[in-house]
């Protein structure tokens, strides 16, 4: 037997029954270990390894048998050499050689585009004033006032529940059956809406222009929806281009009542048009075989969108609704609100990549918790910190608003916490119990405004508070659990 090898009890020849169960040391002028060897050659696994079942899994792959391993490394079984490889081997688990990529980076310029968009349509309601001017209702609201409402609730509900209907198709790689359910709804739900409306306001001789302004906005939203779906706010900023030019115009120049409604019917028609383009553009796209998403599985979403924009629309036209006060009050509140979406939408982002983050550095179901809850306090005051800022600067620049007092602008801070942790809630697919906190919040400020027992500004401060610590309660008990992140 070569001098290289160490011999075991049983094997050889001479008094083996003396021999230990283990190699005696070796001397100084003695060939090299086999082992010392091996372990040089599997240095970078054995290091990595966290156990020594992963070494000895990795021998047993190279087709190592338990024999060969006793005659060639004097120890019993795959095991044994494994044991005794990790033991000489320190730990060390070096770090991916690619750099990792994080996933829900998203840039801020884009977010801020989205919140532009999102605040260029109001400018419709400047360039349209003179469709919504009349002598107050039976209720003492403004011309007006009602129609629009029932027909942005409508669509608001109509194309949350479609945009999610269109996101499923996508997610599943279909752009072609989430085109087409776009083309069929968007129209369908313009019609709806404008039905709403006229409905509405039937009972209401001074609102025709009111209706006709619902109508066009039924159809804008439907094609809004179309163009965000498939990420194309671009486009719908060049069509927004009219409403903003004529918005800047009235600032300095009140132009004639039908250069003011053509450029919002040169608006609305470049809308429609580009969102159709974009369907047509998707035909040559494969058609899906198998089954879909159902259509039940939107109305969850459908609902949250009626329950936030009850939210919304309350506190922005609760003084209006109350005591009858001119409709440009809500200016701030909803300027405020709807500019902050871009924020808030990046925020949502960073959350979930702090989170991942979370993930990688966690090693306790604690400290993972400790880690997204710290994630989720940062980015809410982050949020109502710019909400707070917005709130105040449009009530610098918009003195026919209401000040900005004490329960104003807690009342906003509490409806900023409700939408973004509602939103974010959606965006785990948690929207049902979202809906649920909203539209109880919803019914709950209504009838606070219905019956009167306390202002419009201080109801909403009390419903949004609670739902606001609902709803946070409800993000850290959720997401703070790891398989909410996957």
């Amino acid at each position: 037997m070569s001098g290289s090898l160490w011999l075991v009890p049983g094997e050889g020849k001479g008094r083996t029954d003396a021999l230990p169960d283990v190699p005696r040391r070796r001397p100084h002028w003695a060939a090299p270990d086999p082992i010392d060897e091996l372990a040089r050659r599997m240095g970078d696994l054995i290091a990595a390894a966290v156990h020594p079942d992963e070494i000895a899994a990795i021998i047993e792959s190279d087709g190592m048998s338990d024999d060969q391993i006793k005659l060639t490394y004097g120890r019993e079984n795959s095991f044994a050499l494994a044991e005794e490889l990790y033991e000489r081997i320190p730990r060390s688990y070096p770090e991916p050689d690619r750099v990792i990529t994080d996933p829900w980076r998203v840039s801020l310029l884009g977010c801020l585009l989205r919140a532009l968009v999102f605040a260029l349509p109001g400018l419709a309601y400047v360039l349209g004033s003179h469709l919504l001017s009349g002598p107050p209702d039976a209720r003492g609201l403004p011309a007006g006032t009602m129609p629009l409402l029932a027909g942005a609730l409508t669509g608001w509900v109509w194309n949350q529940a479609l945009a999610h209907r269109a996101y499923s198709w996508l997610g599943l790689g279909a752009r072609w059956p989430a085109a087409r359910a776009l083309a069929v709804g968007a129209p369908l739900g313009a019609l709806v809406g404008a039905a709403v409306a006229w409905i509405v306001g039937a009972a209401d001789a001074d609102a025709p222009g009111a209706v006709a302004f619902a109508a066009g906005q039924a159809a804008y939203l439907g094609a809004a929806t179309t163009l965000l779906v498939f990420g194309q706010e671009r486009w719908l900023l060049y069509a927004l281009a009219p409403v903003g030019l004529g918005a800047a115009l009235m600032a300095v120049y009140v132009p004639p009542d039908a250069v003011r409604v053509a450029l919002l019917v040169l608006s609305l028609g470049t809308a429609v048009a580009l969102a159709s383009v974009t369907v047509l553009r998707c035909r040559r796209e494969p058609r899906q075989d198998g089954p879909g998403p159902r259509a039940a599985a939107s109305l969850p979403y459908g609902l949250f969108g009626l329950a936030i924009g009850v939210l919304v629309l309350l506190t922005a036209l609760g003084d209006v609704l109350r005591y009858g006060a001119r409709a440009e009050v809500a200016a701030p509140a909803a300027v405020a609100l709807t500019l902050s979406m871009g924020p808030a939408e990046w925020l949502l982002y960073r959350y979930r990549s702090r989170a991942v983050a979370g993930l990688r550095a966690s090693t306790t179901p604690a400290g993972f918790w400790r880690a997204t809850s710290g994630a989720l306090a940062r980015c809410l005051v982050s949020y109502l910190a710019v909400l707070a800022l917005l709130g105040g600067a449009g009530t610098l620049l918009w003195r026919q608003g209401p000040p900005m007092d004490v329960p104003h602008a807690l009342g906003l801070l509490c409806l900023g916490t409700v939408l973004w942790t509602a939103l974010l809630l959606q965006a785990f697919g948690a929207v049902p119990v979202a809906a649920v906190v909203c539209g109880l919040a919803a019914a709950a400020q209504t009838a606070v405004l219905v019956t009167g027992p306390l202002s419009p500004a201080v109801g909403q401060l009390v419903v949004c508070g609670v739902a606001a610590l609902v709803l946070a309660a409800l993000v850290s008990a959720l997401l703070g659990r790891a398989t909410a992140h996957r």
